[in-house]
């Protein structure tokens, strides 16, 4: 245990008796045992708190999101969860939700039933073509199984498509763009996973999925932009979706063409 008159993270001596926080390092003092009491008091101030931590980040991502973006990225971020952090944390929830909803395929949620059934169907007697809707397969597999990897590889990407779209608003650099599109994949996943328990009890639902996800960032942009024109966000935000939204299908299909030619090779 730490010394009460000492800061436990760097010893600095603690100036009076009530002080919260070391001026040096800035840590808690003094530092609590941890005990259920300690354990309860974290999860509550992380979680559950209505002004800083997951419970704020999460309501304001919905209810003011580009306030709540433009804040983080002009400096106000006391009270934000950081944009990667809330990514995982959604995506593990959606993992979760997935297991019993899509059976684990997220990769499909957006998708209706006969959607999934036109993807899924063979060529039959076209072997090469057959050949090629199997891999296909294998790669939506392997996201499915690295679902997490695939968002984070996929998000600097992401954020390339919305810069070229919006490269002459805003004057915002590309690390910047980053974090703008982490937190609008973090918004789409807490659409995703209220969707999830409905598509899976009427699945004509899911093909609006990805149409109310794509409007909800529209509008976020739309709010963070605020002194450009309305109609002028939404067009760039609509093309900065679908050229990522294209170029990432293209990239798929060629992930699926190259497993056929080497499979072609053996």
């Amino acid at each position: 245990m730490s010394q009460a008159n000492q800061c436990a993270n760097c010893n600095r001596d603690i100036d009076v008796p009530n002080q919260k926080f070391c001026p040096t390092c800035g840590q808690p003092t003094p530092t609590h045992r941890i005990d259920w009491h300690f354990i309860g008091h974290e999860m509550e101030h992380s979680l559950l708190h209505m002004d800083r931590g997951i419970f704020y980040s999460l309501k304001s991502l919905m209810i003011k999101p580009g306030v709540f973006i433009r804040d983080y990225i002009e400096g106000r971020r006391a009270r934000h969860v950081k944009p990667l952090m809330l990514v995982m944390i959604m995506t593990t929830i959606m993992l979760f939700l997935a297991k019993y909803f899509t059976k684990g395929d997220l990769m499909s949620a957006g998708l209706s039933d006969s959607q999934q059934m036109a993807i899924g169907a063979k060529a039959s007697g076209h072997i090469y073509l057959d050949s090629l809707l199997n891999n296909l397969a294998v790669v939506k597999d392997w996201m499915n199984r690295h679902y997490a990897a695939t968002t984070v590889i996929l998000l600097p990407w992401e954020a390339i498509s919305f810069k070229l779209a919006f490269r002459r608003i805003g004057n915002l650099n590309y690390p910047e763009w980053l974090v703008i599109t982490t937190y609008l994949t973090a918004q789409s996943f807490v659409i995703m996973a209220f969707a999830l328990p409905i598509g899976y009890w009427l699945p004509s639902t899911r093909s609006w999925l990805t149409v109310i996800a794509s409007a909800y960032g529209i509008f976020t942009l739309m709010q963070f932009f605020k002194t450009s024109p309305r109609w002028e966000t939404a067009l760039r935000g609509l093309v900065a979706l679908g050229f990522f939204t294209l170029t990432s299908g293209v990239l798929t299909f060629a992930l699926a063409v190259v497993l056929f030619v080497l499979a072609g090779r053996h």
